[in-house]
């Protein structure tokens, strides 16, 4: 049965007239915001609309590039005829996939040090992904400062407080983890890789490897029937 997060419709709203995206998983919407979609989030769906203030060539080239992007990643995208395309530009591994592979690394570690080793590309005070993120932030409060809408001045401090404040607490609660971990230096108890080598002190010399047994999972009790009145 085909993932129904697989399909997605990119038509304008019989209603509204808006240029409207439905459908897809997270990586899809990922797609559609790097297109140009905006995310619109309601209780019970995720959609994605055009920016407002586009004209009608504006929005035919964001739906057409919408199309192609999300069939190059493999969706089946059903649209306005407008919106068709034979085009399937080439796709290039986000940003963001490259910090995540550290969750990748934390995940395969089998050792506290090696841990550490994929914390600290988080947490590294001069070139870290953290202190990396409140540059940008720094940078996106001091676009506000000078865009003119009565608004952006409050932006920008709002800003240059989740820089300050949240992400400083983040940072620092990781930095603690990433030390604490560096100063252990231990294997990960249910990761560490089985050599299948007998110690030397070992004095049965015929068994196989020195791991201790796999922890033994008592099977599951039968569920609970529930019993009816007495006659």
């Amino acid at each position: 049965m085909p993932r129904t997060d697989r399909f997605l419709d990119v038509r304008r709203d019989s209603h509204s007239g808006e240029l409207l995206a439905r459908g897809g998983d997270v990586e899809a919407h990922s797609v559609l915001q790097r297109a140009g979609f905006v995310a619109v989030v309601r209780l019970h769906e995720t959609y994605h609309r055009a920016p407002v203030g586009l004209t009608q060539d504006d929005e035919r080239r964001l739906g057409t590039d919408a199309v192609a992007r999300l069939r190059a990643a493999g969706y089946h995208v059903d649209c306005d005829t407008a919106f068709d395309t034979d085009a399937r530009p080439a796709t290039y591994a986000a940003l963001g996939s490259l910090v995540a592979h550290l969750a990748e690394r934390v995940r395969e570690a089998v050792s506290t040090d090696e841990a550490a080793d994929a914390l600290t590309e988080l947490t590294a005070a001069h070139d870290g992904v953290l202190a990396a993120l409140k540059e940008v932030l720094a940078a996106a409060a001091d676009f506000h400062d000078g865009l003119g809408s009565p608004a952006d001045p409050y932006i920008a401090r709002r800003l240059r407080h989740l820089a300050d404040e949240y992400l400083r607490v983040i940072r620092n609660d990781l930095v603690h983890t990433r030390n604490e971990l560096a100063d252990r230096h231990a294997p990960h108890p249910g990761r560490s890789t089985c050599t299948e080598q007998v110690p030397a002190a070992e004095r049965e010399r015929s068994a196989a490897c020195a791991c201790p047994p796999p922890p033994r999972t008592l099977p599951a009790p039968p569920p609970s029937v529930a019993s009816g009145p007495r006659r």
